[in-house]
């Protein structure tokens, strides 16, 4: 079982976000902290101040985002570790022996988003282990809901876990990081699916769309089989409060909504597409407002 959480560190916004949050996430889960900088090589010195320096500050960045992390999670345990190999496969290789890898994702942008950076998309399609995606500004309270006066944020509850779920391929991994995402949280999981009822057609004519009656037999039948899909792991988490949302529209507006008030968002990523995320997957990356959990699964 993979006993640790990394995060992918290089010195830019996204990723001390990443960091802060994974160091939340690892002190929730009694587990250590992993700061991989990948992609590092000693700078030789030249004993010319103007190169030094900065050269300097560049490698003593682990060590100072380490002991912010410290102050701010009290007995986190902390494994600096830099690599020489490249940042990708250096990333990959941490997510497939880890409990996640957090990366920082540059999220919104001008071009609707296809700036979200290169390296977090390519490590995010070929891992092989949860890949947490934070956004640079990302901050603790974001993730509580609006504490009682007289309280403050870390003392406030979490909110809520959401998980997409595709009922075609629900995968065991991702309703298990889900689930246990929502337990650690002592917050509740919204589990969604979104499907598109048959069309309907009007009384009289024939033709292959359904009926009124057709449609509700399919909506009740799509609505049994996400309650069989989540029985189990209510059964396994039975301190988890789980709410059912099966929804009438598309899959990726629907997950965004359902974003805006999560402290988490999680999806697939099916092992069996390669390195092609999916559509509902990549919009979610580029638009989510919550950090985004995604978990490959078996088919």
């Amino acid at each position: 079982m993979r006993k640790t959480i990394t995060v992918g560190m290089d010195g830019s916004a996204e990723s001390n976000a990443a960091a802060a949050w994974a160091a939340r996430e690892a002190t929730l889960r009694g587990l250590p902290l992993t700061l991989l900088q990948a992609g590092y090589e000693p700078t030789p010195r030249t004993h010319l101040p103007e190169i030094d320096v900065p050269a300097e500050r560049e490698d003593r960045a682990l060590d100072f985002i380490g002991r912010r992390l410290l102050a701010d999670c009290p007995g986190l345990v902390l494994v600096p570790r830099r690599s020489a190999e490249a940042p990708v496969p250096a990333l990959v290789a941490a997510a497939e022996s880890s409990t996640l890898l957090a990366l920082g994702s540059q999220g919104f942008s001008s071009l609707e988003g296809f700036m979200v950076g290169s390296v977090a998309l390519d490590v995010t399609a070929r891992a092989r282990g949860p890949v947490v995606l934070v956004r640079a500004g990302e901050r603790a309270r974001d993730e509580r809901a609006h504490a009682s006066p007289g309280t403050g944020s870390a003392q406030a509850p979490f909110r809520r876990v959401v998980l997409g779920l595709d009922l075609e391929h629900p995968g065991e991994e991702l309703l298990s990081f889900a689930f246990e995402a929502a337990k650690v949280r002592a917050t509740s999981l919204t589990a969604v699916y979104a499907w598109r009822p048959p069309a309907l057609r009007p009384h009289g004519r024939a033709g292959d769309s359904a009926s009124p009656a057709e449609a509700d037999t399919a909506r009740n039948a799509t609505r049994l089989s996400l309650a069989a899909a989540l029985r189990p792991w209510r059964e396994k988490y039975p301190e988890v409060a789980v709410m059912e949302r099966l929804a009438d529209e598309r899959p990726a507006p629907c997950l965004r909504l359902a974003a805006e008030d999560a402290s988490l968002l999680v999806v697939g990523h099916r092992a069996d597409a390669g390195t092609r995320l999916g559509p509902v997957t990549h919009a979610m990356i580029h638009h989510a407002a919550c950090p985004l959990a995604v978990v490959p699964h078996s088919p």
